[in-house]
């Protein structure tokens, strides 16, 4: 491979960033920005001598379409349990737990690698108007809850998927579904996780 210029080497660069946090090359317009070159041809310039240079590899007429054809992504998948069905409706008493488990990218979801993190299956529609479905299946880490989450509550010994609010300080669940009323504990609201993510299995 032929040796590169310092400003070949900074572009190379700054497509592995793109590819490894966005999962997609940079177009050329992008990288005439994040370098401030004075027109695109210069971007066009750099990723032809790094083509040339056998660096990365292009398909033409494709914006986004460069690859270094060395990069790999870094991908660190982690088993996490799921534990059981949760209700997207009225709350109703589950012990039902689950030897399953689910392999995921935790960064993917922004959460770091050591967080406590669990899955639960959607029963129910109470959520549908949050894009929650019956038979998704949702992330959720264990932490303290703010306003406005997605939760999986313990709601007076009863499991439900609602969203945390508060009212003058005062927490209670609601549903994403008119069809579903509020729910105000009468004497236990415990927070068994927030929701980070959604699985949907589509066909």
């Amino acid at each position: 491979m032929a040796e590169l210029t310092v400003r070949q080497q900074e572009v190379l660069e700054f497509i592995r960033q793109q590819q490894r946090k966005t999962g997609f090359s940079p177009s050329s317009r992008e990288i005439q920005a994040h370098f401030g070159f004075q027109s695109q041809t210069a971007a066009m310039n750099h990723l032809r001598a790094l083509e040339k240079k056998g660096v990365i590899k292009r398909t033409p007429g494709k914006a986004r379409s460069t690859v270094d054809p060395n990069f790999r992504f870094l991908i660190r998948l982690r088993s996490i349990p799921i534990l059981g069905q949760i209700p997207a409706g009225l709350p109703i008493d589950t012990s039902e737990l689950s030897d399953a488990s689910l392999a995921v990218d935790l960064a993917a979801f922004g959460v770091q690698d050591q967080a406590e993190v669990f899955a639960v299956k959607v029963r129910g529609d109470s959520m549908i108007g949050a894009q929650i479905a019956d038979g998704d299946t949702v992330i959720l880490q264990k932490r303290l809850p703010k306003n406005g989450d997605i939760v999986a509550a313990l709601i007076d010994g009863e499991s439900t998927l609602k969203r945390y609010l508060l009212d003058h300080r005062e927490p209670f669940l609601r549903a994403e579904n008119p069809a579903y009323p509020d729910l105000l504990p009468a004497a236990e609201l415990t927070i068994q996780g927030v929701m980070i993510g959604l699985l949907r299995r589509v066909g």
